[in-house]
């Protein structure tokens, strides 16, 4: 099945193969363990309300966790806070467990850790739970114009 995720990046003649999972449990350390795939290199896409009716993607390695602090300087806001599921599902269209960054209902800006980028490859999601796209992570920032920061809590 092609999902908005999968035709916004055929639009763009962006590389990605597919790779689908039986999803039980929701999360990168699950992903990682059912594909095989190393959890540092399976990406996790966070919603972060930004205040004032603005939210932000981070995408994150699985096995790291993302410094809202860290994410609001580098979008320079006050703070950050990670955005209810029912207002990330809004935003994205995308089931939580299954948020792509890529053909979101709403245009949102993204920011990625840094240590992606070590990578040839990366698995990030690809629409809906279960299926994950492997991608190269400087296609990735590319794609979506994303900043590329250190954003992992120390």
């Amino acid at each position: 099945m092609a999902t908005r995720a999968i035709k916004w990046l055929r639009q763009r003649r962006i590389a990605f193969a597919v790779v689908s999972y039986a999803h039980e449990i929701k999360g990168a350390e699950y992903a990682a363990a059912a594909t095989g795939f190393p959890l540092a290199q399976t990406i996790k896409t966070l919603v972060a309300d930004l205040g004032g009716g603005n939210c932000a993607l981070a995408l994150m390695p699985g096995d790291r966790q993302l410094s809202l602090k860290k994410m609001a300087q580098v979008l320079g806001v006050k703070k950050a806070v990670m955005a209810e599921a029912s207002q990330a599902e809004r935003l994205t269209g995308y089931p939580v467990g299954g948020i792509s960054p890529f053909g979101l209902r709403q245009r949102l800006p993204a920011v990625m850790e840094q240590s992606l980028l070590a990578h040839e490859h990366v698995l990030i999601n690809g629409g809906q739970r279960g299926l994950l796209l492997k991608l190269n992570p400087g296609d990735i920032v590319a794609a979506l114009k994303c900043g590329v920061y250190s954003l992992a809590a120390d």
